[in-house]
């Protein structure tokens, strides 16, 4: 879903912030408490916890063709983690593996999968045994 949807659907809410889809949880309860909306943020995690249950079988579907594409490309973003009890971040790792065949005239549609690793160690193509070529 494009940013643009994602601020469309918070205005229908009553949220008019543009970062307001980056917010954590907390902070969005707090905003709709201001529109005179009282939502825990419980309710809210609870919420998330469900749409990405419900969502799963499509995520698996999506990784299943896109991790069977015989051109693969991938990246790693370091991104802050937070690590509890220190007070401090780390370094986690938001993998990018797209499936674009377009150049070698292929069928197929381009799609991109994002997963989270702790460090890069961890490299997702490695744990579901795929053959990888260059730096890793």
């Amino acid at each position: 879903m494009t940013r643009e949807c994602h601020v469309r659907f918070w205005e229908r809410v009553g949220v008019r912030s543009p970062g307001a889809t980056r917010l954590p949880l907390y902070r969005q309860t707090e905003i709709f408490a201001r529109e005179g909306v009282n939502l825990e943020t419980s309710t809210l995690s609870g919420w998330v916890g469900a749409t990405a249950a419900a969502l799963q079988p499509l995520i698996d579907a999506l990784a299943a063709a896109v991790m069977a594409s015989d051109t693969l490309h991938v990246d790693d973003t370091p991104v802050p983690v937070l690590a509890p009890g220190t007070g401090k971040t780390k370094t986690g790792r938001l993998w990018t593996h797209v499936r674009d065949e377009r150049p070698f005239a292929g069928s197929r549609p381009p799609a991109a999968l994002f997963f989270y690793s702790p460090d890069r160690k961890s490299l997702p193509l490695r744990r579901q045994g795929v053959r990888t070529r260059g730096p890793t």
